[in-house]
């Protein structure tokens, strides 16, 4: 459904302005998913120095998260939002709001509509900051890859979310290890534990379809598992220390405490041991649960010394601090918001960074090591990869009467993968 109308260009207009360097024209942004992230994107986008930048459409499948999303933009930027006549709602929104004269589109929805949204902006020829992870299964990963390509060919600038690529701290310790700062590197750990995230409970008048997008955390078809949502920027710092990406993944994991309905499929808590080209080896913890040990962060051991690298932090062998980023952020970073600085610099200058190969293919590491504590197996990169089997076929959804990809069995229970089984739940 179309709340209103918004102006249409041409195609070649957007494909033209590629090419262009910015300089100080106005930007003129679009935001597909309007829930807490895509508002967080829209603020960061329009905090952006260096010109102009407006706030022209939103597009969701739920108007009651526009009008939130618009509330909480314009405080922040009153002077910088013009989507009065351009909010489009829907499974559909996303379409018009890429016929709208927007220049670059936030892709904010769940992960599981991403390869589906990104291909139609580039299609589209709009510049893309789109959130992380970019897929929840192997088709998804591979549809980025495909649509990527032409984002190449059309000249389009594309940013991933991973933003401790702009966080100065990581980009500081990840130069000196890959200089040789701890010798040889050997072994690392990397952890995303805490206590785990919302729930939306179910409400009387939902279909099934509307639960699950509102509570989509939980459902593998739409998040992909926390390993997946969460656990990925903790893979893909290792992916970028190595610049490389694991061959193969063992690992364990279940469900330990949350087995309720209202948890859907997900595992809440994975072990992956990563084996990457090089023989280095990556033990990755990730968790959900309450009144447990929670840390956030990656380590790397090496053949002079260890490395926190979340605390940009360099010990000898002996334990005594060699080095440590003076860099003004926090543990965490800003780089949410210097993501955005750093893109929107790069296309007033007429560059086209992307970013998206990386993003995928750090997202497919995740969805491998789902893959291992599911199944309980060894499972290969290039089996992985390639692996057929689509969760949900996001396409063809146009409204929440439509079935949902997952139902609940005869004992009101949802499929959950069992290690070692014949369920081919990926």
């Amino acid at each position: 459904m179309m709340l209103a109308g918004g102006a249409i260009v041409g195609g070649n207009l957007a494909v033209a302005r590629a090419a262009h360097a910015y300089g100080s024209d106005t930007i003129k942004i679009g935001l597909v998913g309007c829930g807490a992230r895509g508002t967080g994107a829209a603020i960061q986008a329009l905090n952006t120095a260096g010109g102009g930048t407006r706030l022209v459409a939103m597009a969701d499948v739920f108007e009651s998260s526009i009008q939130t999303a618009y509330r909480t933009i314009n405080s922040k930027h009153p002077d910088k939002v013009d989507v009065d006549a351009t909010r489009f709602v829907g499974f559909d929104a996303y379409q018009q709001l890429l016929k709208t004269d927007c220049d670059f589109v936030i892709l904010a929805t769940p992960p599981g509509f991403r390869p589906l949204h990104f291909e139609a902006a580039v299609d589209a020829g709009k510049h893309v900051f789109m959130e992380k992870p970019v897929a929840t299964d192997a088709p998804g990963v591979r549809r980025i890859l495909a649509a990527n390509e032409k984002a190449k060919q059309k000249g389009l600038g594309v940013q991933v979310g991973l933003q401790r690529h702009h966080e100065f701290r990581y980009r500081e310790c990840i130069g000196k290890l890959q200089d040789g700062a701890i010798g040889d590197l050997m072994f690392g750990r990397a952890y995303w534990n805490g206590g785990g995230v919302w729930v939306r409970p179910r409400t009387p008048e939902q279909t099934e379809l509307e639960y699950q997008v509102r509570n989509w955390y939980y459902f593998n078809w739409i998040c992909g598992d926390h390993i997946n949502e969460q656990h990925v920027h903790n893979l893909d710092v290792i992916n970028w220390l190595l610049g490389e990406y694991p061959i193969e993944a063992q690992g364990q994991g279940g469900r330990e405490v949350r087995k309720g309905t209202d948890h859907g499929q997900i595992f809440d808590h994975h072990m992956v041991e990563f084996t990457y080209p090089s023989g280095f080896k990556l033990l990755s913890q990730c968790r959900h649960i309450q009144g447990c040990w929670n840390n956030v962060s990656e380590h790397v051991h090496g053949s002079r010394g260890t490395c926190d690298i979340s605390d940009a932090l360099i010990r000898d062998r002996q334990g005594n601090k060699i080095w440590q980023s003076d860099a003004k952020e926090t543990k965490g970073g800003k780089g949410w918001q210097q993501e955005h600085h750093d893109f929107f610099a790069s296309l007033r200058r007429g560059e086209t960074p992307n970013e998206a190969d990386y993003g995928a293919l750090s997202t497919m590491t995740a969805i491998m090591g789902r893959m291992a504590t599911y199944s309980g197996k060894v499972v290969k990169w290039d089996e992985a990869i390639n692996c057929k089997q689509s969760l949900a076929n996001v396409d063809a959804m146009y409204s929440f009467d439509d079935t949902a990809p997952v139902q609940l069995d005869a004992n009101g229970q949802y499929p959950v993968a069992v290690p070692g089984s014949k369920d081919k739940t990926v």
